[in-house]
């Protein structure tokens, strides 16, 4: 009895876990670019009280075992796409495909986003192309992006090449300058750290860039990518995490009252 009691702990705090994970998406189900995770569980020690066998006299085909619970393995991130919000801002880009945009930390670091929320930051050197937070946008060579002149002058293409277009001859000419796009050929190890922003480490593997990859990414201008956290969804998870919470109290306060009954046989 008192391995079920333990037993059920354990399954309270995994569904706690849970709540906590699913309550974390529907938070972030208006921001931008947010994926939503999913927790995931194993089965803890067994202890095995008879093993299968099979002999000349006897078998027994099946073990008698029994578990210890439940604990929370990993939060699976799903990177499916979201859908695209068209904002007019030509500052705003989102991303069609697997591919991050790259931008420069206040540490000095490299971190990967989806958020397209892009700013002009006015700095000492020109018109810089930076996040909300003013953290300088990379491009496929890891450096920042100026601007000269007006902004209306420049275009985003879809390959996030950066053009200029001459307001004499309306040519569009090429700055040498393209938004850094990166893929990564496990994106489920990145490490989210607030902010719209991912670590690479690892389990990751270096960043590929995206004009290296066999389908590469689109730059969309004009558009930004909502959260992909549906809310039927995770209301039914969170009912579901709910119930089992509840299940796993019940086993303990059954446990607690088959322990009172075997204290009081004695009286």
């Amino acid at each position: 009895m008192m391995r079920s009691m333990w037993t059920a702990a354990s399954g309270m705090k995994a569904m706690q876990f849970n709540i906590d994970t699913i309550s974390n998406n529907l938070a972030n189900v208006s921001t931008t670019a947010y994926k939503k995770e999913k927790a995931e569980f194993e089965d803890l020690l067994y202890v095995t009280m008879q093993n299968a066998y099979s002999g000349v006299d006897a078998q027994r085909p099946v073990n008698l075992q029994v578990g210890h619970g439940v604990v929370a393995r990993a939060t699976s991130r799903d990177f499916t796409a979201g859908n695209l919000e068209q904002t007019g801002n030509k500052l705003d880009m989102a991303i069609q495909g697997d591919g991050f945009f790259a931008v420069r930390g206040p540490d000095g670091n490299i971190y990967y986003t989806r958020d397209g929320s892009f700013k002009v930051s006015m700095t000492e050197f020109g018109k810089m192309l930076a996040t909300s937070k003013g953290y300088p946008v990379l491009d496929q060579d890891g450096f920042e992006i100026f601007f000269d002149g007006d902004m209306e002058d420049y275009d985003i293409q879809p390959s996030g090449e950066i053009t200029y277009r001459d307001p004499e001859t309306d040519i569009s000419l090429p700055t040498g300058q393209s938004i850094g796009i990166f893929k990564f050929d496990n994106p489920m190890g990145l490490e989210a750290v607030g902010g719209n922003l991912y670590r690479s480490n690892t389990a990751t593997g270096e960043p590929i860039l995206n004009i290296d990859t066999e389908n590469p990414s689109i730059v969309r201008t004009g558009f930004l990518e909502s959260s992909n956290v549906q809310i039927v969804e995770e209301m039914v998870r969170l009912i579901t995490a709910q119930r089992a919470y509840e299940l796993n109290s019940k086993a303990i306060v059954t446990s607690d009252e088959m322990l009172q009954i075997a204290n009081n046989i004695r009286r």
